[in-house]
């Protein structure tokens, strides 16, 4: 099956509250003992873009 992909543009503002956001859920989840890796994932995939990379 093939994943749909979404292209979105965001403000810088946007971009950095939607990063603190995934940040916050990373935490929570961390603190739950729960595994990490998609969002950890996700967060390096918002990163990359912002950068142009």
């Amino acid at each position: 099956m093939k994943e749909k992909k979404v292209k979105m543009r965001f403000t810088d503002f946007e971009c950095n509250l939607l990063i603190n956001g995934i940040f916050e859920w990373r935490n929570m989840l961390l603190e739950r003992g729960a595994p990490t890796e998609d969002v950890d994932e996700l967060i390096l995939k918002i990163i990359n873009k912002a950068e142009g990379k």
